[in-house]
């Protein structure tokens, strides 16, 4: 399968959401100053994803999740490794020629590896702050891997690494937006698909609960800017306010259920299809 850059210029996309982690833990674990709420805490799942963005033409990965080491070494348990997971969608990872990294947090950033031919792109904030003295503090030092922060080097080294900031185009229908607050470059990425705007939020709306009680997750770099992002989500969603895909909910299967059958059961989700306007 050969993955061009460019696609259609009136192309539909369709997404992929893959499930490929899970961990168990609590409310009050994942929710910044949870008391402030006086709402019980109780049991709280927490799946990771990573997403698939394609057209008739083109493939783009959204994050490139974690190894099972990096998982295990923090509990987590790995249903997949993304790289399997694309073998079973079809896709050779090492023929996938873009990677968009929303942000540089061990479960967004590992396995560049396995892409070594893919243009790699990332908010420049992000970079700067994870290759920066900052990120070695006790607050940030827990959400980033040594090896993937020198692997995003090499790659910025070998001219691999595409920066943006603000909002940048991709392609007709793919636009890339840098919302900022849980990371310095939060990235939130829009997608045209037959179904609607599809709004695929990453970390900067980890579960809906977040935006409906107006509760920020509790590793953020900026609260302010984690505030402000929430409100760019849901403008950014206006329009199809029910395609917003949160980035560790496990009601993302509920809003848009996995496959039944084939390798991805119950981690596979797809919305849209692929089509263009000279269908």
């Amino acid at each position: 399968m050969v993955l061009g850059r460019d696609t259609a210029q009136n192309a539909d996309w369709e997404v992929i959401i893959v499930k490929f982690g899970t961990r168990e833990c609590l409310k009050s674990e994942v929710y910044l100053n949870f008391p402030y709420y006086h709402r019980p805490d109780g049991p709280i799942g927490m799946d990771y994803y990573f997403w698939v963005i394609r057209s008739q033409d083109s493939v783009t990965v959204v994050d490139t999740g974690f190894s099972s080491e990096a998982g295990a070494k923090r509990g987590r348990t790995t249903l997949v490794e993304p790289a399997q997971a694309l073998s079973h969608l079809g896709i050779n990872p090492t023929e996938v020629d873009r990677v968009v990294i929303t942000h540089a947090h061990y479960d967004h950033a590992g396995n560049l590896k396995d892409f070594p031919n893919a243009e790699i792109v990332m908010a420049q904030a992000e970079y700067d702050f994870v290759t920066s003295d900052m990120i070695t503090r006790p607050q940030f030092r827990f959400s980033t891997d040594t090896e993937n922060i020198t692997e995003l080097r090499e790659a910025a080294e070998h001219n691999r690494v595409r920066f943006f900031s603000d909002t940048l185009k991709l392609a007709p229908g793919l636009t890339l937006h840098q919302v900022g607050g849980h990371t310095p470059g939060q990235t939130v990425v829009t997608v045209r698909t037959s179904e609607g705007q599809v709004t695929l939020a990453s970390d900067a709306v980890h579960y809906y609960e977040e935006l409906e009680a107006d509760m920020p997750f509790t590793l953020v770099a900026d609260v302010p800017g984690t505030y402000l992002a929430f409100d760019r989500v849901m403008e950014l969603a206006a329009s199809h306010p029910s395609l917003i895909v949160a980035g560790h909910d496990p009601k993302v299967q509920q809003r848009f259920p996995p496959e039944a059958e084939g390798p991805l059961a119950g981690l596979a989700s797809r919305i849209g299809r692929i089509s263009t306007e000279r269908e």
